[in-house]
């Protein structure tokens, strides 16, 4: 009964592929909120032009990100034009009094009408229109024209955060693989790139002004050889120069993401500390990490130079990132060296604080009042919630959901991103036999769909929760095709929680739409898992 379930579910795949013309059935992943197959197609072909009716200075990217396509398939991008609606022409216009993220899109049999509140809607709609087209737009085989399903949409996001978080510390990533791995949230419509980018194992960013965090803090002497208490004897290291953080965040920007950046405190300290061993409670000596896990030398909480230390660190951090967030981290911080460095008892004293919870709090408040004052929020992981927190600070929710119902209950915004549903490096498989190694638990495809970001919430409550994101720590990760590997499908499945309403959710739907997505991962030469062709 599998095989033959199976069968008729490539079956149908194949004749999508044959036949995008005759398709009656929703095909786009995320699913978009309305949707309507008309009879007919659209000839798109080399005369058709792109005719912007009226729109914005940054329309470009979106037009640029269309014509890439259209060189793969015909050799030569489109014409862009500008002038009132045109037949054969996919005409854009911009209305304001859309919300930013909103399209609608028409195909007929003479025209394509694209509709957006922003040119990050008109990039939506291209996203889509991607997926009526055959794969031949991703692997350069040339056609004369291609015939596109006639078809209504208006189509808008659930929440405004839709993100997936990339650890670059434990493992690190070329320049270009993190290009590709922008390339693939924009392809399930993620409008934020998270960069976990210092932590134990590692510091992988250049600040100008402490030139020792890449000289020595980049670098550790060797690393654990899966999970043994071996050791590979190996240096490993490398680092982002600012160079090329502007390069990929310009990147990024042109497929209208947002980098938030991530610098770790007040624990995950030990690249930082190897560096500048004055900034930790023992004075050191302290080495960059080679093993996973949670260690104890964190940065002190009671001597000033370390707030000038990260101040001058997020400085730089702040001219590189324009996003709105800053993420401080705040996870994950043991006490132990607080409870027995002087200058940390002193400060609880003198700041009246109960206990080293609320040292954490209190030092976590004072970086945001300095982010703060330099037009940015932050943030943290829940772990921040300990203690205490301002209301300007937003939670995003790893441990569970706990986190982030407290805090929605609390006020603060919150971004859903736990680990029971959304950790990208967990087994998306129960045979781990026949699996890349993983750090461990198990979350199927299926699991990520099931995600509910407001549940235990009421409608006021609900209304703080900004947006879901998945992650993917590195620990056992070592290269792109198994970063690849962790995150496709699973961040289809992300994809519609953040951005397709909860009552339209069906997860038999999205699976046949996920599988006819998995031939443009193949066709983009992306490693992806493939248990969703054989799930019972």
């Amino acid at each position: 009964m599998k095989n033959i379930r199976l069968l008729i579910i490539l079956a149908a795949c194949f004749m999508f592929f044959d036949s995008y013309a005759t398709s009656t059935e929703i095909t786009i992943i995320p699913r978009p909120v309305e949707a309507e197959i008309a009879k007919g197609y659209f000839t798109l072909s080399p005369k058709t032009v792109i005719n912007i009716v009226n729109g914005e200075d940054d329309l470009h990217y979106a037009c640029n990100f269309f014509n890439k396509l259209m060189t793969n398939t015909f050799g030569n991008p489109l014409s862009v034009k500008q002038g009132t609606n045109r037949k054969n022409a996919v005409n854009i216009s911009v209305n304001p009094s859309l919300e930013k993220e909103e399209y609608y899109l028409d195909v007929t049999k003479k025209t394509i009408n694209i509709t957006a509140g922003s040119s990050q809607g008109v990039f939506y709609a291209f996203q889509s229109l991607r997926q009526l087209m055959p794969l031949n737009v991703e692997n350069g085989e040339h056609l004369a024209n291609i015939e596109i399903q006639n078809i209504s949409i208006k189509d808008k996001p659930l929440y405004p955060y839709r993100g997936a978080m990339l650890d670059v510390v434990r493992h690190i990533s070329s320049k270009e693989d993190i290009k590709t791995f922008i390339d693939m949230l924009a392809l399930h419509k993620f409008n934020r790139f998270h960069w976990h980018l210092t932590d134990d194992q590692g510091w992988r960013i250049e600040i100008k002004s402490y030139p020792e965090l890449t000289r020595v803090g980049s670098m550790r002497a060797e690393t654990l050889i899966k999970k043994t208490s071996e050791y590979d004897g190996t240096p490993y290291g490398g680092y982002f120069t600012q160079e090329d953080v502007k390069e990929i965040v310009q990147y990024a920007a042109e497929n209208y993401i947002t980098v938030i950046p991530e610098i770790e405190l007040p624990g995950h300290a030990s690249a930082a500390l190897t560096s500048y061993p004055s900034l930790g409670c023992t004075g050191g000596p302290y080495k960059v990490e080679g093993r996973w896990g949670v260690f104890n030398d964190v940065f002190c909480a009671g001597n000033d130079d370390t707030f000038t230390f990260l101040q001058g660190v997020f400085d730089e951090v702040i001219e590189l990132f324009p996003s709105e967030y800053i993420h401080v981290g705040g996870d994950e911080c043991p006490k132990k060296r607080w409870k027995e460095c002087p200058k940390c008892q002193h400060r609880i004293q003198e700041e009246n604080l109960k206990n080293e919870h609320e040292l954490q709090s209190y030092f976590v408040e004072r970086m945001e009042k300095y982010i703060n004052s330099k037009g940015r929020k932050i943030i943290g992981w829940d772990e921040i919630l300990e203690g205490g927190i301002s209301q300007t600070a937003t939670i995003m929710s790893w441990r569970g959901t706990k986190g982030g119902i407290e805090a929605a209950k609390l006020g603060n915004k919150v971004i859903m991103s736990p680990n029971s549903h959304a950790y990208l490096d967990y087994y998306q498989s129960k045979d781990r036999e026949n699996e890349p190694l993983s750090i461990g638990g198990f979350v199927s495809v299926e699991k990520v769909y099931s995600l509910n970001p407001v549940e235990g919430l009421n409608p006021a409550e609900a209304n703080n929760v900004i947006g879901v994101q998945g992650n993917i720590w590195r620990e056992y990760i070592k290269d792109f095709p198994h970063v690849q590997y962790m995150a496709l499908p699973r961040i289809a499945a992300l994809a519609e929680v953040g951005w397709t309403p909860t009552e339209m959710k069906n997860y038999e739907d999205f699976r046949r739409r996920a599988i006819i997505l998995t031939h443009r991962y193949k066709a983009l030469s992306y490693n992806f898992a493939n248990h969703i062709l054989s799930e019972e």
